[in-house]
């Protein structure tokens, strides 16, 4: 500690010793009694050694006070000292900065903990589903049923492809590769993809003039169109569904049981359902906040339109070339 007080006021000492030495020899050359010498000495070094006992007590308590905040932590940054000056306060000021962004970061940590938790604990009850379904119909004395087995292995595709996309999403950023792709060979796949659940819940599916060059990020596009693909299927018990080209938007356009006007404002929010999810118990409410997040990524405007009993619309509008990502 000593040393620690000496370094701290290094500049100090220094200043002492050469008052100490100068004060003297000024005035011996005066000419002045050496009592006189002696007792100015002594008055200089004693109110020195005052200043140094007063000085060095308050340095003390001051590094007590903050070499005890490492273990306490968890209190509040006000336990901190008072500033002596300008620059210990500006100092504190730093401090104070970098704690608020600390707690602003540990909170945004816990949260997205939170919310992974929250995720691959609903993900592990969706999954379940098809693998009960699977193991029933393996287990049955009848002719296993192969496109009832097709179906649900696709659904667990889809649940594993989506928990993987949504561990991707925080670094979404540094996974895209942005061109110009063809925008008919990606909507194809997508639609291969669903093919088997087409043909099981006996829905058309009519892919108009697509013949359009797009610039995006070709695998994060097909599972933005798949999730919407996904939602059309899953809400389209007759009819069918058309993907087209209108007015420099793709559209994908179901005719489905629709959705509530008083839902529409929150479908893209994390977790939201609507009243078609509370039908659907296995509903996650994650399919469009994820299409939300990776269109704004893309640049890519996602927009709903729907009408209950009647269909939806789901509008996708790809940015221009002179667009600058980020």
């Amino acid at each position: 500690m000593i040393k620690d007080y000496i370094k701290y006021r290094t500049a100090y000492f220094v200043f002492y010793f050469i008052v100490i030495l100068l004060f003297p020899f000024v005035q011996f050359l005066q000419r002045l009694p050496m009592e006189s010498i002696f007792y100015s000495c002594f008055i200089v070094t004693f109110l020195f050694v005052l200043w140094v006992i007063l000085d060095g007590y308050y340095f003390y308590q001051k590094e007590k006070k903050i070499r005890s905040v490492p273990d306490n932590l968890s209190s509040d940054i006000q336990e901190l000292p008072e500033p002596a000056d300008s620059i210990e306060a500006d100092y504190q000021k730093i401090i104070e900065a970098l704690y608020e962004l600390l707690n602003r970061n540990i909170q945004s940590m816990e949260r997205s903990h939170s919310d992974q938790i929250e995720y691959y604990t609903m993900w592990v009850h969706q999954i379940k589903t098809p693998i009960s379904v699977i193991r029933l119909a393996l287990q049955s004395r009848e002719t296993v049923d192969n496109l009832i087995i097709d179906q649900e292995l696709f659904k667990i595709e889809q649940y594993v492809e989506m928990a993987l996309q949504y561990i991707k999403m925080n670094q979404l950023s540094s996974d895209l590769v942005i061109r110009k792709y063809d925008l008919k060979p990606i909507v194809n796949s997508s639609v291969k993809k669903y093919a088997s659940l087409f043909i099981y819940k006996k829905l058309s599916i009519d892919i108009g003039n697509i013949e359009h060059t797009v610039l995006t990020d070709s695998k994060w596009l097909s599972f933005i169109i798949e999730q919407l693909l996904s939602n059309a299927v899953k809400y389209t018990n007759k009819g069918g569904i058309k993907i087209y080209w209108k007015e420099n938007n793709l559209v994908i356009e179901d005719s489905g049981i629709g959705i509530y006007k008083e839902d529409m404002e929150r479908i893209f929010e994390k977790g939201y359902t609507g009243f078609n999810g509370r039908l659907d118990k296995k509903a996650s409410g994650i399919g469009l906040y994820l299409v939300k997040k990776v269109a704004d990524a893309l640049a890519v405007k996602v927009r709903i339109e729907s009408e209950v009993s009647v269909g939806t619309k789901a509008f996708l509008t790809f940015p221009k070339e002179d667009l600058n990502y980020e």
